[in-house]
């Protein structure tokens, strides 16, 4: 049995994600306090760029480097996937930036709860594009979004928000930079007032 360091039982959390959006998430929730990662779930390795070189998704290179195990099925909605995730038991799952869809079985899995980490001010942009979408909309504020997955793309109750400010110069891309920051804060500060 794996204790935290006031010799509770640790949370025993997986992961969800692929993208870069989850990285510093990921690292976030590996170094908080009570908190076990018991595996890592993201996307499988896929040809890239014009040599079609297999590259691992940014999460799994980053889990590699934790030394954490990695499963990359192809539907995690398959027999064989539930099968392996409900044999590690998790008290907790943790989600962001992933691209599946998630199946009743796997959000009734975790007693603890299964959380997504959203880059937009929800209810506004849901979906799977809301950082494109906050700045074609010239949105000036944003924020991430904590919230309870449900079976609904970003419909879930919200846990917690962190606010974001679009900048006039802001990218997709230096906007999602700063979105997973952001999103690593609030993971640390809200996460265990949801598990208290």
């Amino acid at each position: 049995t794996v204790t935290a360091a006031d010799g509770s039982a640790a949370v025993r959390a997986v992961f969800f994600g692929s993208g870069s959006f989850a990285v510093p998430i990921l690292d976030a929730l590996a170094d908080m306090p009570g908190v076990r990662v018991e595996a890592v779930v993201s996307a499988p390795d896929r040809p890239v760029g014009r040599k079609a070189i297999v590259t691992p998704t940014p999460v799994t290179a980053r889990a590699r480097e934790l030394d954490l195990p990695v499963l990359q099925p192809v539907r995690v909605r398959r027999p064989e996937s539930v099968g392996a995730l409900a044999a590690m038991a998790p008290d907790l799952i943790v989600l962001a930036d992933y691209g599946q869809l998630i199946p009743r079985v796997l959000l009734d899995l975790p007693a603890r709860g299964f959380l997504n980490l959203h880059p937009s001010a929800l209810p506004r942009h849901r979906g799977a594009a809301p950082i494109p979408a906050t700045i074609l909309a010239g949105d000036t504020e944003s924020a991430v979004t904590l919230i309870v997955v449900t079976e609904e793309m970003d419909a879930g109750p919200i846990v917690a928000t962190q606010p974001l400010d679009v900048r006039p110069d802001d990218t997709a891309v230096t906007l999602e930079a700063r979105a997973s920051d952001v999103a690593a804060v609030l993971l640390r500060r809200a996460l265990p007032e949801w598990l208290a």
